[in-house]
């Protein structure tokens, strides 16, 4: 039980403010379909966790941080470059299928929490705890919590605030987060 209570607490405080809340709320925005996206948030998650428990120190060592800082700041720029791409879904929300929200997302959250520091928290927290299980369970609940507020609140956002400035705001953080982590300078962005 407290290889489930430690890891979930200490992911769901690690997630305030990280780049996977910007991400859910960029696809909340896009999709409009909340279920969809928490669904595929859900499935990176155990997925990535899983991974990240049994071989992320395996991967981390054989990538190494510089391979790893160019691969990151690659992906960001890569994602601020899809955010600016208008879609069908863009000119009739309605429209988006659900199957195409969980696999965006799910793809997305995936490949963005490779090397994230929540990813390398549930290596240590596999490595510390004899429990895997329990970690992943406990990161992947404690990623819920910080993510499906924000998946929620990107949906009102879409109501709300034009869809062409939340896909320019979005770009513009990740070009940010890019530049960021390609230069070294990410303070500790990436765990």
């Amino acid at each position: 039980m407290e290889a489930f209570l430690v890891s979930t607490g200490l992911v769901a405080i690690a997630e305030i403010g990280d780049k996977t809340q910007l991400l859910a709320m960029i696809l909340a925005a896009r999709y409009r379909r909340p279920l969809p996206i928490i669904l595929g948030i859900l499935a990176a998650t155990l997925a990535n966790h899983a991974l990240a428990a049994w071989a992320g120190a395996l991967v981390a060592g054989w990538l190494g941080p510089e391979a790893m800082r160019w691969i990151l700041g690659g992906l960001f720029i890569a994602m601020a470059a899809w955010c600016l791409i208008p879609d069908k879904q863009d000119d009739a929300p309605s429209a988006a299928s659900g199957a195409g929200a969980f696999i965006a997302t799910t793809i997305a959250f995936f490949l963005v929490e490779i090397g994230d520091k929540t990813q390398i928290a549930t290596v240590g927290l596999a490595a510390r705890f004899d429990a895997l299980g329990a970690v992943i369970a406990g990161t992947t609940l404690g990623m819920m919590i910080a993510n499906v507020p924000a998946v929620l609140f990107g949906e009102v956002l879409a109501r709300k605030v034009p869809l062409k400035l939340v896909r320019g705001l979005a770009a513009a953080s990740f070009v940010v987060l890019g530049v960021l982590v390609l230069l070294g300078a990410d303070g500790g962005l990436l765990g």
